[in-house]
């Protein structure tokens, strides 16, 4: 079989393995450096990256805004290319050293991993967790928590930024990819969102990796899996992507792409007319 490997009977950590993010990637947890985190005037302060993961929670920090809930919030980036992840500030509110983080100066209360956070804003201002459609919601949303990192960490890897690519890996993690997308098409066929009728945390979370994914805009990869065959997930994903939040949510704590659709730091509502880099850039 090509690219065989026979593992070592202990395996040690000796060298970055290459490939897209290596550098900061270590077998170890807990922080490498010192590093205060910036702290805004609103109660809740976020740091992330315009991540999938970190995408979804300013989807529903934007949607709540929308709905006219008091959830004005700071947002701050985090880059993990240069390690700011392992900084003892961003550590101390999540020890997984993963974006995104949140912490709520109201409460005190420091909350990591991004299904987590959806579920405490949602609870916080009693938003977007349908009325008898909890258990469902739930459901769905735990589903895209615990079905991503076959999307990501396997197919995403493997198929964009592994340094060799292997057959096998993208073949495994491909067909699980598709059985995935075939999973919420077959829901969506009779739903029209993840719980009915209902728009919920639970479409803000799929949606920022598998409707992103089906639109072309994460891995790059919606011909390689021939999105456009599953009807309904692409009537739903396209249906969220024009909703004014979620344009807005896909700008904050953005660092590449066109420099309009950049927002590195959120602050105020304003800011998506004032501060992106490339209004920055002119002044």
């Amino acid at each position: 079989m090509k690219n065989e490997n026979t593992p070592p009977e202990v395996w040690k950590w000796e060298a970055p393995s290459g490939g897209t993010f290596a550098n900061i990637n270590r077998p170890i947890a807990g922080a490498t450096h010192a590093q205060k985190l910036p702290v805004g005037l609103h109660p809740l302060q976020l740091y992330s990256l315009a991540t999938p993961n970190g995408v979804k929670v300013t989807i529903l920090l934007e949607e709540l805004l929308a709905a006219g809930h008091d959830a004005e919030y700071d947002a701050y980036s985090i880059d993990i290319n240069a390690g700011e992840q392992f900084g003892s500030g961003f550590v101390a509110i999540n020890p997984n050293s993963k974006i995104p983080a949140m912490f709520d100066t109201d409460t005190g209360e420091r909350i990591f991993e991004s299904g987590a956070i959806l579920l405490y804003l949602a609870e916080k201002f009693g938003a977007f967790i349908p009325g008898g459609q909890r258990t469902q919601c739930l459901n769905w949303l735990f589903w895209q928590m615990g079905s991503a990192p076959y999307l990501g960490g396997g197919f995403g890897h493997f198929y964009r930024y592994a340094p060799v690519k292997i057959e096998y890996c993208i073949n495994r993690f491909a067909m699980e990819a598709k059985r995935q997308l075939d999973v919420l098409d077959r829901h969506l066929a009779d739903n029209r969102y993840m719980c009915g009728e209902d728009y919920s945390i639970a479409d803000m979370a799929i949606w920022s990796w598998y409707g992103a994914l089906a639109l072309g805009l994460v891995y790059d990869a919606a011909t390689f899996l021939d999105t456009a065959s599953y009807k309904n997930l692409m009537r739903w994903a396209k249906e969220l992507e024009a909703r004014p939040a979620v344009e807005r949510a896909q700008m904050v704590n953005r660092t590449w792409g066109p420099l309009e659709g950049q927002l590195h730091e959120r602050h105020h509502a304003s800011d998506f007319e004032l501060r992106t880099q490339d209004k920055l850039a002119k002044t």
